[in-house]
């Protein structure tokens, strides 16, 4: 058995379940399994625990219960945003930082004769709005830009964006995947249409998620079945799942009136901070720029990434490259190079991202272990010049 202590710096690619989650779950596996469309009682007592479900994570966005779709995760949720209301002919804005749920989902409407624009950002991995209001047509139907990147943590201007979809009449979808229970979210605040959010990164159960649909806005469904979600998403809701959701949104609640977001930003501030100070020769990815208070993302000159996260994990510290829907792939990351960094930047780079479970004997953990590994890695590199 290894009992090696682990420590767990990877909360942009999931996060624990919590107990308290786990707990809230547990009756629904067993006694109170019922189907919340059945009209018996085990089925009445899965529907108003779905609706109980849904107003925490309404809540939690500022939205109207009737407005929350479950599905089951982030990336069915871009894509039925996007599948939903974009036709041939139809023209659709992102950026070139979105998540692969949504680069993906633009390239087979592309396909199917959509036509789409890729805004730029800067150095930083700012979306400018005016370069969003630049790309308008006549024909745009939907912006889709998202709110927090999942690779640095930055944040964009949604607001601005917002406000410039609503004027222009076009529909305005976030993928806020990485933002939810990191920084306050409202959706009338953002003004958008849609609103993508994933269980697994809000330490609720893998496999949940939401989409929020602003009222009126009518989307063509991903499933035909029954009548289930409005009939905006078929296919018996996943009882416990849903239960974990919005137990975890409402612990997210909590979690920002007790200060939680400027605890997370100092573990996250400590780390950086050391790790710069202690080594030369790297970037703060997006240092300057807005970001959700748990990411740092870190390009170490004369290191490649993969080879560092193996080594850390050697030494029991789960980092990762970027995200972990790209792991195994080959080329650099495209957020990274459409910020301007080289494909050996973007490969030398790694992502910390702390969780609520995150003390400070974690961080010291780290940073007792990145330098060591770090020099090392230098030590051994044939491209690697002090």
């Amino acid at each position: 058995m290894n009992s090696m202590q682990r420590v767990y710096l990877d909360n942009n690619a999931t996060t624990p379940l919590l107990p308290e989650v786990l707990e809230a779950m547990q009756p629904y596996f067993l006694g109170q399994f019922g189907n919340a469309s059945s009209i018996h009682q085990q089925g009445q007592q899965a529907r108003a625990a779905v609706e109980h479900a849904r107003e925490h994570v309404a809540d939690l966005i500022g939205a109207r219960e009737a407005e929350i779709v479950f599905t089951s995760g982030g990336t069915e949720g871009d894509n039925l945003a996007l599948f939903g209301l974009c036709k041939p002919g139809d023209h659709l804005i992102i950026s070139t930082i979105e998540h692969h749920a949504v680069l993906n989902s633009a390239q087979r409407l592309k396909e199917l004769g959509v036509e789409v624009t890729d805004v730029p950002v800067d150095g930083q991995g700012i979306v400018d709005p005016d370069a969003v209001k630049r790309a308008l047509r006549a024909n745009t139907r939907l912006i889709s830009i998202m709110l927090a990147n999942n690779e640095t943590g930055v944040v964009q201007n949604a607001v601005e964006i917002g406000k410039i979809a609503a004027e222009a009449d076009v529909y305005f979808h976030t993928d806020a995947v990485q933002a939810i229970a990191k920084i306050p979210v409202d959706v009338n605040e953002i003004r958008c249409d849609l609103l993508t959010l994933a269980g697994h990164k809000i330490h609720a159960p893998q496999g949940t998620g939401a989409l929020y649909v602003r009222k009126g806005t009518i989307l063509d469904p991903l499933f035909y079945g029954g009548r289930h979600e409005r009939s905006r998403r078929a296919g018996t809701e996943n009882l416990p799942g849903i239960v974990g959701l919005g137990k975890a949104a409402e612990l997210a609640m909590a979690w920002f009136e007790n200060d939680g977001p400027t605890r997370m930003a100092a573990l996250r501030d400590r780390l950086e901070q050391t790790v710069v100070s202690q080594l030369d020769q790297l970037t703060v990815n997006s240092g300057s720029a807005p970001r959700v208070p748990n990411t740092t993302n870190v390009s170490f000159d004369g290191i490649e990434g993969e080879a560092m996260v193996i080594a850390l994990d050697l030494k029991g510290l789960s980092v990762s490259t970027g995200a972990a829907c790209s792991s195994g792939a080959i080329e650099p990351s495209h957020v990274l190079t459409a910020m301007g960094l080289t494909p050996e930047q973007a490969r030398g780079s790694i992502r910390f991202s702390v969780g609520k479970q995150n003390t400070e004997a974690d961080i010291q953990f780290a940073l007792e272990r990145v330098p060591e590994v770090v020099a090392k890695l230098r030590e051994l590199s044939p491209v690697y010049r002090k």
